[in-house]
């Protein structure tokens, strides 16, 4: 009998360690998928840290020159302006008017090379995104919103909007209105 109750108590401690081990594997089972888990997330984030890096520095590289070609917009307004202004036909200023014409390729040029594009909407639908409406003017020769008139071009830097064009943008033409004589 004693035997007996030996062999029972060492089955229920058996027993008790066996449940204990299960317990604890159950539990480290558990440790290890949180840690994986975790491993994961953080991967995760260091890869999403390492693309937004990348995406500023990349912005930064196309965008650089944002203030200083800004800058150089109203130069280019002048010598545009000082061309519209002066006659191609007057032959004393012709050789100046020559000069400013080739500063200005000069100009254009280096602004491309940077991606730089000028806005020229003349004709085209007015488009909110890209042109800023300075008038409305009535219009039977052309569409309803469209640009009648530029008053200055606008810019975009590498598809970026730096300046919007300042337009004169069309109108439908109102309905005459009867006058009193035609009421009665």
């Amino acid at each position: 009998m004693a035997d007996e109750q030996l062999d029972e108590k060492n089955l229920n401690s058996e027993e008790a360690g066996a449940a204990n081990v299960d317990a604890r594997v159950l539990e480290l089972e558990e440790q290890l998928a949180a840690a994986k888990d975790q491993s994961l997330r953080t991967a995760a984030d260091l890869q999403n840290v390492r693309r937004r890096a990348e995406q500023d520095v990349e912005k930064a590289h196309k965008f650089a020159l944002e203030k200083f070609a800004g800058d150089l917009l109203p130069i280019i307004d002048s010598l545009e302006r000082g061309l519209e202004l002066s006659s191609a036909d007057d032959e004393t200023i012709k050789p100046m008017r020559e000069g400013i014409e080739l500063t200005l390729k000069m100009f254009q040029d280096t602004l491309k090379r940077y991606n730089l594009e000028t806005i020229e909407p003349h004709g085209q639908p007015f488009n909110a995104e890209h042109h800023q409406a300075m008038a409305m003017q009535e219009s039977a020769d052309v569409e309803p919103n469209s640009v009648l008139n530029v008053f200055q071009k606008g810019y975009l830097l590498n598809g970026r909007l730096l300046r919007p064009a300042m337009v004169v943008v069309s109108k439908a033409p109102s309905a005459p209105q009867p006058s009193i004589n035609e009421k009665a």
